[in-house]
């Protein structure tokens, strides 16, 4: 499903962000990617979307070597897979069913089709009695509900969450972490990005270790930091 091959990042400053990761994340996969702030994270999730490329090795989602991807192909990739933010990333001025909706929008979906598939989102992620609030009418908790049913709702293969739980107090991290184990039970998926011990532990699915742009651990069942 997603593969990484030789895969190296430096940016034009001369900052190392990703040094030789190789990677096989299996359809259906679960994985935190771990690592201290500047290991290299975010920069492997955006790879996958093709918001960065590498500067040596080959990405792959399913068969398409995403690296060689013409940059008009992009936008259907990125249909492909739903994309989780830290800060939410949703617009001030538009409901959680609009900026759900908003998603459907800009891709040219069949217009009767919008409103059943916003509908399924926000259903799956618990907020359908919240659809008509904006988002500072909604507590932080239930802004990243929305972000996850903004990402899911052209029913992707993988979703990714870059630090999804970094604005939330420990409950509510929890309950949006036991949402994305959800939807990972619904076949898709899941890779998230994290500092969050606590979770990591909790859940013990497969945990990717980076270092200074590097792969130290891939251990399935794995806690946050290594065991002895």
């Amino acid at each position: 499903m997603i593969v990484f091959q030789g895969v190296s990042k430096i940016y034009p400053n001369g900052v190392k962000a990703l040094q030789g990761v190789n990677l096989h994340i299996s359809p259906g996969e679960f994985v935190f990617i771990v690592g201290p702030t500047g290991a290299g994270k975010s920069t492997l999730l955006r790879m996958i979307y093709r918001d960065e490329v590498p500067t040596r090795g080959k990405v792959f989602v399913g068969s398409q070597d995403v690296t060689r991807l013409p940059s008009r192909q992009i936008p259907y990739l990125r249909r492909r897979i739903g994309v989780v933010f830290q800060d939410f990333k949703l617009l001030p001025h538009k409901t959680a069913w609009e900026n759900v909706a908003f998603a459907l929008h800009v891709t040219g979906a069949p217009e009767e089709e919008i409103p059943r598939r916003v509908g399924r989102a926000l259903a799956v992620v618990g907020l359908l009695d919240k659809a008509l609030s904006f988002p500072h009418q909604l507590s932080g908790g239930e802004q990243q509900r929305v972000s996850i049913a903004r990402a899911l709702v052209h029913e992707p293969p993988i979703l990714l969450a870059d630090e999804p739980t970094g604005n939330l107090d420990p409950a509510t991290s929890w309950e949006i972490i036991q949402l994305l184990a959800a939807i990972n039970r619904r076949g898709t998926t899941v890779v998230v990005t994290t500092h969050n011990k606590i979770i990591v532990d909790m859940l013990r699915k497969r945990v990717v270790e980076l270092s200074e742009g590097m792969v130290v651990r891939d251990q399935q069942h794995g806690l946050y930091a290594q065991e002895g």
